[in-house]
């Protein structure tokens, strides 16, 4: 399996990946696909090796709220697997993804046998909910624009590489957001509508700070798009 600093996989010893990897068998998904469903059963848990995928939850107006984007390293499906109710959300491959996936079963006899790798979800799941509170603050804090900087921020700093508007090569302090997310996705993430994400994506476009195009969104100053969303 290859390796990702700071993810799950990464903070693995090569033995424990040997024996993870040893105890599952490798998936594949296409863009689109769901590896996990809300409300069914916890049977497995997947480690992503290759791909992004995105964590949504269903509205009762047919809408999606985005709980998260994960990447290469990432653990899924463990909190289901640890207390056996029902997945709290739907995981979708944001592009063709591969994954290890390791039965619940074999999961949880991982962890028995590595209490080291427990501590590590552990530490994992309390970085997750301190995130998830700091959400919940911008809600209250921040308007649709202020909300739109944040989540750029984001993605600029897990998903972006250098660009150079003059070359469209790396050199520059802009910086290109490699994972394609949609308006829709986008307004799902931030907890407003298509119509308010848009208009903010006009009006950090207008201070110069970002620039889009089909399938491409470049962030020319990510120290403005920081002070914006403090």
């Amino acid at each position: 399996m290859s390796v990702l600093e700071g993810s799950f996989l990464g903070d693995l010893t090569p033995a424990e990946r040997e024996e993870l990897a040893a105890r599952g068998r490798v998936r594949e998904f296409d863009r689109g696909e769901a590896l996990f469903a809300e409300g069914e059963d916890p049977g497995w848990v997947a480690i992503l090796l290759q791909g992004r995928v995105k964590a949504c939850a269903y509205r009762e107006d047919g809408g999606q709220t985005v709980l998260a984007v994960r990447g290469p390293g990432a653990l899924l499906g463990e909190v289901g697997a640890i207390d056996g109710l029902p997945r709290s959300a739907t995981v979708t491959a944001l592009e063709p993804v591969r994954a290890l996936a390791v039965t619940a079963d074999e999961f949880m006899m991982f962890l028995q046998a590595h209490g080291r790798v427990s501590v590590l979800i552990m530490r994992m799941l309390c970085h997750r909910w301190r995130d998830a509170d700091r959400k919940r603050v911008e809600f209250g804090m921040f308007d649709a624009t202020g909300r739109v900087a944040q989540r750029l921020v984001e993605l600029a700093e897990r998903f972006g590489v250098p660009y150079d508007r003059r070359t469209d090569a790396a050199g520059s302090d802009s910086v290109q957001i490699t994972l394609n997310l949609s308006q829709e996705e986008l307004a799902g993430w931030v907890g407003a509508s298509r119509e308010a994400v848009s208009k903010a994506l006009r009006t950090l476009r207008r201070h110069g700070w970002i620039e889009t195009g089909r399938r491409r969104l470049i962030v020319h100053d990510l120290q403005a798009l920081r002070r914006h969303a403090r």
